[in-house]
């Protein structure tokens, strides 16, 4: 039942920080704001839920919130990422935060489950790092060779300019995909 609150709860605390951040920015918040923000605090608290108290689950999504936020305001469009629903600086970022959140919030002293017998925060920090790493490595690299081998038996990776002016929907699949009334 723990984990099914604190994932409510985080997913709150990620709605509640990427509004106020966004009012305090753009002098309003706006609705994809929020739901980005609970995505981001759902997937912060993702690996932390079962370990953290109610309120460590929402101040995970507190801090979760804001840095999914800078990579999809700030980052993202320095690097000229084609990530077009933010799904990297949401649930990549969103994860890394989490997993290295968790074992602050774990701790005894702020309502979590403790570690396992003998274990300190440092050490299971060492240990969420490495996994994070490892993970990210693990999948830049089957996300590339995916790549090599989609290229390789489609002809190529992207369409045409052409077509993709024209649209997918026709050049591809023969189909019209929306009808403009106005034209």
């Amino acid at each position: 039942m723990l984990v099914v609150l604190n994932t409510l709860l985080g997913a709150f605390g990620g709605a509640v920080a990427w509004m106020f951040i966004e009012w305090r920015l753009q002098k309003r918040p706006s609705l994809l704001g929020i739901v980005s923000g609970a995505v981001a605090g759902m997937v912060g608290i993702t690996p932390a839920c079962g370990y953290v108290g109610p309120v460590g689950a929402i101040c995970v999504g507190i801090l979760t919130a804001p840095c999914c936020m800078a990579f999809v305001t700030l980052i993202k469009h320095r690097l000229n990422l084609d990530d077009a629903f933010d799904v990297f600086a949401i649930h990549g970022i969103g994860g890394i935060v989490g997993g290295l959140l968790t074992p602050i919030f774990a701790l005894t002293a702020l309502g979590g489950s403790g570690f396992v017998a003998g274990r300190v925060m440092g050490e299971q920090l060492l240990i969420n790092a490495g996994v994070i790493v490892f993970s990210i490595l693990f999948s830049a690299i089957t996300s590339w060779m995916a790549l090599k081998l989609t290229g390789v038996l489609c002809n190529g990776l992207r369409v045409d300019r052409e077509d993709e002016f024209d649209g997918l929907d026709l050049t591809t699949h023969g189909e019209v995909g929306y009808r403009n009334s106005n034209v």
